[in-house]
């Protein structure tokens, strides 16, 4: 048992030594490890600090000479601006502007003209407003806007005994509660015939008053009432007496 095991022990260190080294793989394609690109780094900040470029791009000339403070100045100032953050100088001319001339607002340009020196309304100006009108023309307005009143008189309110039926009435002069038999009702198929009559109306307070209107609750000849309780289909007059209660 010990030399089967020996000789696996000793197979495996020798292909463990025969083992090639893994290749640093960004050597030789265009990498630098981190420690070559800290060194350089370290390297040109010791030597001096001309390792860094020098700023070319920066104008020398005096703001003094670029700017002397006046409105002319500014102006040129502004138009080079503008010219060199949009292309073409957009906006600089009436093609550019939906064929409208720009307003040169110059600060050596004259103010423009006011037009009303009073603000947006002379109402508050005593002057201004007698030059146009007077207190007798006042008076004359007031009189015909006075003339121009119509006075409503109040009238009596139309008797509703003309309208047809009043279900609020006739649920408060009724005190049986719903299904209480008060009236005699005859006839065959009285399930199939209230289906049908209470199908055409979308809200019980409308069937109750087509069947006041039809002579109910003494007669029900669509059959909206078979048990004679006197109340239509499904309408309940519970709501109403309550809301007279409270």
């Amino acid at each position: 048992m010990i030399k089967p095991i020996s000789l696996v022990v000793t197979l495996g260190m020798a292909l463990s030594a025969c083992q090639p080294a893994i290749p640093d793989s960004g050597r030789g394609a265009g990498f630098d490890s981190f420690q070559t690109q800290q060194a350089q780094r370290d390297a040109a900040l010791a030597t001096n600090s001309q390792a860094l470029p020098a700023p070319s791009a920066v104008n020398a000339t005096p703001l003094a000479a670029l700017d002397d403070g006046s409105a002319a100045s500014t102006a040129a100032q502004t138009a080079r601006i503008l010219d060199a953050t949009r292309p073409g100088g957009l906006g600089n001319d009436a093609l550019t502007n939906s064929g409208i001339e720009p307003i040169n607002a110059s600060p050596a340009n004259a103010a423009p003209p006011v037009l009303n020196t009073e603000g947006i309304s002379q109402e508050n100006n005593f002057d201004a407003v007698s030059g146009e009108r007077s207190i007798e023309g006042d008076a004359a307005r007031i009189a015909a806007n006075r003339a121009q009143y119509r006075v409503v008189q109040p009238e009596a309110l139309p008797d509703r005994a003309e309208a047809g039926p009043n279900i609020v009435s006739y649920a408060l002069q009724n005190n049986h509660p719903v299904g209480t038999a008060v009236y005699s009702r005859r006839g065959f198929n009285k399930a199939r015939k209230y289906e049908r009559a209470c199908a055409e109306y979308t809200h019980p307070d409308q069937a109750q008053l087509a069947f006041l209107s039809a002579g109910g609750p003494e007669r029900d000849r669509a059959g909206m009432d078979p048990d004679g309780d006197g109340y239509a289909c499904t309408w309940d007059p519970s709501p109403y007496r309550r809301a007279i209660q409270g």
